[in-house]
């Protein structure tokens, strides 16, 4: 004789991994509440909303780049995040073209640039910074499928802004 509900399984332990796809470790960074507000349907009219992130990704690989040609002992700080904003890249076009039904094809990386003007530490955190606040304002706007993608941009650029933030003042 069975005498309640079955039980239920326990869950998975909150690793820092897992506390970032929920979005819970960018609470502190205001990033919480797009993550929270609730996931829209996602609409299929007009191009698709990642695109732009897409676009801001490889800009700031190319100005982290920049930044490593003009000032090359930057290298170790700056290479993984050069990284991750190419793979956040990749990524995102794999996603555009899996709800399109295309196949991606991958966009090379952008090839090392003369030094910009202004390139420096302080443009690459105020890129990445753009970049976290324009992800976690697209989180709530997407398809739910698509929102711990987009808040995993988000919590990235987070991140890193704060990471390359403690370096300026260290």
């Amino acid at each position: 004789m069975h005498s309640g509900p079955p039980p239920r399984p326990a869950a998975p332990p909150l690793t820092r991994r897992r506390a970032l796809s929920l979005g819970l470790a960018a609470g502190g960074l205001g990033l919480a509440a797009p993550v929270l507000a609730g996931c829209a349907a996602g609409s299929s009219d007009g191009p698709d909303p990642l695109i732009p992130l897409v676009t801001r990704a490889r800009s700031d690989a190319a100005l982290v780049t920049a930044v490593i040609t003009a000032d090359p002992s930057l290298t170790g700080q700056l290479d993984p995040l050069r990284s991750a904003r190419s793979d956040h890249a990749a990524t995102l076009e794999q996603e555009i073209a899996r709800v399109a039904g295309t196949t991606a094809s991958p966009t090379p990386a952008a090839a090392p640039t003369a030094p910009q003007a202004g390139a420096d530490l302080n443009a690459v955190r105020q890129a990445v910074a753009d970049a976290a606040r324009e992800a976690a304002g697209l989180v709530g706007t997407v398809p739910i499928a698509r929102a711990g993608l987009v808040g995993s941009v988000a919590a990235c650029c987070a991140a890193y802004t704060a990471v390359l933030g403690a370096a300026q003042t260290s």
